[in-house]
């Protein structure tokens, strides 16, 4: 440990903005996804809510939604922006395609293959996976912020994986039941290398589109304490 281990770090993980996606497309991976006018307030409500934190690193997913999402924040604080490749989204075999409850995709055989293990998961990256990259990506950014404040954009799956192996609970899940809907903050504090809390805050909330908010009323301030 270093000899800085004392120092509190900050490392907010936050999920990008609403994508302009009218033909409701399971993008995952694909390039050519942007933020659409929504999702650009959302970025920059967040920055005006970080604006008087000490953010001294921005650095999001290579994907063009979680770049144009950090770039106003790196912006307000006069920041370079970096790009970390691990906070990409979750691979998925069903990219490209519309996938979910009552479009008639798991009556499709061509799909029964990649649905037969929820808890690897079968159709896509598998969630230990995602939990040794966020890991990574969280502990290189504590690092380069020591001290300080870091926010890192990334992707609701990814971000949620790692907040729940850091909470200790079971990777596997509900899509339904995340806690981590758009433009909100995961918050990580580390005293010195190690993960002391997890917070949850929803700064865009109002932005959001009522379907698509993560419990019936705004979360504010939620964290969760871990002992020495």
């Amino acid at each position: 440990m270093s000899d800085n281990s004392k120092d509190i770090t900050v490392v907010h993980l936050m999920r990008h903005g609403e994508v302009a996606n009218p033909d409701g497309i399971l993008y995952g991976r694909l390039p050519g996804y942007h933020l659409s006018e929504l999702g650009r307030q959302m970025a920059d409500r967040v920055a005006d809510h970080l604006a008087s934190r000490d953010v001294t690193y921005v650095v999001a997913s290579p994907l063009e939604r979680a770049q144009e999402t950090a770039t106003p924040i790196a912006k307000a604080h006069g920041l370079d922006l970096d790009t970390d490749e691990r906070l990409i989204e979750a691979d998925n075999v069903f990219q490209g395609k519309t996938f979910g409850v009552g479009d008639g995709a798991l009556r499709k055989p061509e799909n029964w293959k990649h649905l037969v293990n929820p808890f690897k998961p079968s159709w896509g990256e598998p969630y230990i996976d995602q939990v040794v990259r966020m890991m990574g990506a969280l502990n290189a950014a504590k690092d380069q912020a020591r001290g300080h404040e870091a926010v890192l954009v990334s992707h609701q799956l990814p971000i949620w994986i790692v907040r729940s192996y850091v909470e200790k609970r079971r990777l596997w899940h509900d899509p339904r039941r995340r806690q981590c809907t758009l433009a909100s903050l995961t918050t990580f504090t580390y005293l010195g290398d190690r993960i002391v809390s997890v917070g949850y805050t929803e700064p865009a909330i109002d932005l959001v589109p009522a379907h698509l908010r993560a419990g019936a009323k705004p979360v504010q301030g939620q964290s969760k304490a871990f002992g020495a």
